[in-house]
């Protein structure tokens, strides 16, 4: 009796089928945090153990609030990733200094729960889960987390009674010169913790991108189209900052390393990526300077967040040997 051939072994499953070992989550979670070790050495320096106590509350709470989420849906413990422990460090790092613990708590559950956990879990959601959280309470508590969130009467930190940049005007008239942009790169303003570094933010921002934990083509999109905006709305006479110091305030160097870059919720291919950061530039410029909120990143995000699956049809790459011919 012959004996049955060998039939090759074929494995069936769905793409990637040739992976990098070392892009895991975990490993993309890690280098965020280590890129944010500027940005929190500085908001320490700044605003001492207020930026502990904010950032430290946000992560625990996100990472109660996933376990909760976990448990309820029956999933296992996604905790080891890193991911939660990354969404609670940047939603610390984006509130004011001085809001109340439980805007932290109650951002940290809204971003969990309402921004990832209600759409499947990690690698679901369409929304940045951070801005989400903020968000929520930015529009519920918006007294709290307006100028008063970020004055404090506390006399042996003279920067803790200081408006923010962006709400400053009068100082605008120095922004030009050396001594006022230096400030600003350097970090010694008020603000949230996140966004009084720029020099900081760029460090850390040019470590993700050389790791290739985050898409260089969005935060050269979002600086390159926010800065060309601010330059023809100041030549026009719309807005009193001039460019440089559009880029510098705020959180524009914090959303375009550390919160546009998310990989779940923007573009996978080139083109779109430039679009996407193109995009968060431009509603940025248009929300800061004609809307009442003086900052407009965390809305421009969200916004260009939906728009994230036309993008994605809108730039699929032409099939090696041409498009497929209709039957």
């Amino acid at each position: 009796m012959p004996a049955s051939p060998v039939l090759p072994l074929i494995e069936v499953a769905p793409s990637p089928h040739v992976a990098e070992a070392d892009s895991s989550t975990r490993r993309m979670m890690i280098d965020v945090l280590i890129a944010l070790l500027p940005v929190l050495g500085i908001a320490v320096v700044v605003f001492r153990w207020f930026a502990v106590v904010q950032v430290g509350v946000c992560v625990l709470a996100c990472l109660a609030t996933e376990m909760v989420c976990c448990r309820a849906r029956a999933k296992p413990l996604s905790l080891a990733d890193g991911s939660v422990a990354v969404t609670g460090v940047i939603l610390g790092l984006s509130l004011p200094w001085a809001a109340p613990w439980y805007i932290g708590v109650l951002a940290s559950v809204m971003a969990v729960g309402l921004g990832k956990a209600v759409f499947g879990g990690l690698g679901y959601n369409i929304f940045n889960p951070a801005m989400v959280g903020r968000a929520f309470v930015m529009l519920s508590f918006a007294r709290e987390l307006g100028a008063a969130g970020y004055v404090v009467l506390e006399s042996s930190l003279e920067v803790l009674t200081e408006p923010t940049p962006l709400m400053a005007a009068e100082e605008v008239t120095r922004a030009m010169g050396v001594e006022g942009l230096w400030p600003l790169f350097v970090g010694h303003l008020n603000g949230s913790p996140g966004e009084t570094s720029a020099v900081a933010l760029l460090l850390g921002g040019l470590y993700l991108c050389f790791r290739r934990s985050a898409a260089w083509a969005i935060p050269a999109g979002m600086i390159l189209s926010g800065y060309v905006c601010a330059e023809v709305f100041y030549a026009a006479g719309l807005t009193m900052f001039p460019p440089l110091y559009h880029m510098f305030t705020g959180s524009f160097f914090f959303g375009a390393f550390f919160i546009a870059t998310d990989p779940v919720t923007s573009p996978v291919i080139r083109r779109g990526q430039l679009a996407f950061g193109a995009g968060i530039g431009v509603l940025t410029m248009l929300i800061r300077v004609f809307s009442g909120y003086p900052e407009g990143v965390m809305f421009a995000v969200l916004l260009m967040n939906a728009a994230v699956p036309l993008l994605n049809r809108w730039t699929i790459p032409r099939p090696m040997g041409g498009p497929v011919a209709a039957p």
